[in-house]
């Protein structure tokens, strides 16, 4: 098993409480159609967020380790065109991990990587996804 999926299935272990900053006015408070969902699916509500904890917690120590230079690509994020060659390197990895995808699970390809699950894969997608997001929005700073 890949060191990223022991460390998230042991993130993953753990009891998630969130908690959301007081400060921060863009957080959206919880809607009916979250309670709603929250009330009829408890089992998929609550592993969704002990999910979303762990991608976080994982997404942080990958931060510290790799810092804001992987993903600005070397600039500062200042211009349009730095900022669509940094998406279009999140892009190419992430179109890396679905072809991984592509070939383990619909091609039923055999996996010659014993210690890379294709969890890895999943994990790896949803924060560059993010990522992109916050790329996008202009965020990626300190």
């Amino acid at each position: 098993m890949g060191d990223s999926v022991k460390k998230f299935e042991e993130m993953n272990d753990r009891e998630v409480t969130f908690t959301i900053d007081k400060d921060i006015k863009s957080y959206p408070k919880m809607s009916d159609t979250v309670r709603q969902l929250e009330k009829e699916y408890p089992e998929i509500a609550n592993e969704f967020k002990s999910i979303l904890a762990s991608q976080y917690e994982l997404f942080s120590q990958k931060m510290l380790s790799y810092g804001m230079g992987n993903i600005s690509m070397g600039s500062n994020l200042e211009t349009k065109e730095e900022t669509k060659f940094s998406l279009t390197a999140i892009w190419i990895r992430m179109n890396d991990k679905m072809n991984r995808l592509k070939n383990l699970v619909l091609l039923g390809n055999k996996n010659p990587l014993d210690n890379e699950p294709t969890i890895d894969a999943w994990i790896d997608m949803v924060n560059y996804a993010i990522i992109a997001q916050i790329v996008s929005k202009g965020k990626w700073k300190k």
